[in-house]
């Protein structure tokens, strides 16, 4: 009699697992808003900076401005092109995540610790 255990192990190792859904728009201003996110990106690197009710963004010796466009977050500094991430949140860590996948994380801190 054949074993179909060995099989279904294999069947299972191959199926890759679920991808982690990106958050709704009104997730994503729940989260946010009035709250630091301190973290890394893959371009750019390190990053903490606190997200305002009124759509400022304030970091160590700079701003710009964040909105949410349908269920993304949009990111402005200065005269640099607007950018948008789909976000994935679980509890206080977040992921950004662009048309490529994965492109930086980070953690959601209450307030403006840093008093920026």
């Amino acid at each position: 009699m054949l074993s179909l255990r060995p099989v279904l192990v294999l069947a299972l190792l191959a199926t890759p697992a679920a991808a982690q859904e990106t958050a709704s728009g009104a997730a994503i201003r729940s989260a946010i808003t009035g709250n630091t996110v301190t973290g890394s990106m893959s371009a750019s690197g390190a990053y903490t900076e606190f997200y305002a009710a009124d759509g400022a963004i304030k970091g160590k010796d700079y701003s710009g401005n964040w909105s949410i466009d349908g269920n993304k977050m949009c990111f402005a500094y200065g005269t640099d092109p607007t950018t948008c991430w789909a976000v994935q949140i679980s509890g206080d860590q977040l992921t950004w995540v662009g048309d490529g996948g994965p492109e930086g994380s980070g953690t959601i801190r209450a307030g403006n610790p840093n008093g920026y």
